[in-house]
């Protein structure tokens, strides 16, 4: 038999208080029936009944199961992989405290939405690099994540086409029938300075293949600073670097899959709105098991307490009710 509950401080609680008062109880009863000149030894026939009763009652409380059966379990999910820009241009602080450190705040959110989902994670600027493979396990990918910074990609600019066309290879490895490419997600975020040529080419094939690309853009249209060193970060010519939100092309790329585009800056947060919009995706079908489950059964023992109960009330003892 197994128990929902632990029995510990409450029902020894219970059974002391129980005990005690009976205890009281019972000894003015025998000072009436002395008086009386009843039989106060019947009065422990009522004492026993009530103490099946309040045994039934712990019992119950504590939730015994028994008994087995089988329970089909499904698993049903979606496969979401997240490309995020480590450029130097991440380093802004237009969104405090710095684009980076806003966004690892954000994908800690996202994991634990998807929970039940596997993720993955990509890093990139002008080349991509895989920081964490499709998993289910949230304490591996906010690991990962903590670690998230901008020396961990060679720098050179940002290019788009290195982590979707990764993105994409990672998730057509699971073969995945093509009525099920519906469940498989892309999520971009950058700031939008796109330097490659070959986006479009395998913005395409992601078109191609059905899977759908949500967009983040980070930043503000005003732009930031980036700090270098003891100071700000300066271009060849000795003029403060100033790197500003582009959201065009992030919103090409959303748009062409079926996806949507989001934006976080300096007046709004589209995190959540991201998080709905793909958890109204439909995940596909994993697989099915049947396991061996339990019922809590603590009503049988709550209706024999109160059938004895109902003893209780109905039968007395000489000269005195109890």
């Amino acid at each position: 038999m197994l128990w929902y509950h632990t029995f510990g401080l409450l029902e020894i609680s219970l059974i002391i208080t129980f005990f005690v008062f009976y205890g009281i109880y019972l000894v003015k009863l025998k000072r009436v029936a002395k008086q009386l000149n009843t039989n106060f030894s019947s009065a422990f026939y009522k004492f026993t009944l009530r103490c099946a009763i309040f045994a039934l009652l712990i019992i119950s409380l504590l939730g015994p199961s028994f008994g087995s059966a089988k329970k089909e379990v499904k698993s049903v999910g979606k496969d979401i992989m997240i490309c995020v820009d480590l450029s130097k241009s991440m380093d802004a602080f237009d969104i405090q405290p710095t684009r980076i450190e806003k966004i690892k705040f954000e994908l800690k959110r996202i994991v634990q939405a998807f929970n039940s989902d596997r993720i993955g994670i990509i890093i990139f600027s002008s080349e991509a690099f895989m920081q964490c493979p499709l998993t289910f396990d949230q304490n591996a990918l906010n690991l990962f994540i903590e670690t998230m910074n901008s020396s961990l990609v060679p720098g050179g600019g940002t290019d788009f086409a290195p982590p979707l066309r990764m993105a994409l290879k990672k998730l057509e490895d699971d073969k995945a029938p093509l009525a099920q490419t519906k469940s498989k997600i892309i999520v971009l975020i950058s700031d939008g300075e796109d330097f490659g040529e070959d986006t479009q080419e395998v913005n395409s094939l992601i078109e191609d293949k059905g899977v759908k690309l949500f967009t983040l853009g980070v930043g503000t249209q005003e732009g930031g600073n980036i700090y270098s060193g003891n100071g700000l970060k300066m271009d060849r010519s000795g003029n403060v670097v100033t790197t500003k939100l582009k959201p065009e092309a992030l919103k090409d790329l959303a748009n062409k899959t079926g996806g949507q585009y989001f934006e976080i800056n300096e007046n709004k947060n589209d995190v959540a709105r991201m998080i709905n919009s793909i958890s109204k995706i439909e995940g596909e079908f994993r697989d099915a098991r049947f396991v061996d489950t339990s019922s809590n059964k603590y009503y049988y023992f709550l209706a024999a307490a109160l059938l004895l109960l109902v003893l209780d009330v109905l039968v007395n003892i000489r000269t005195i009710r109890i």
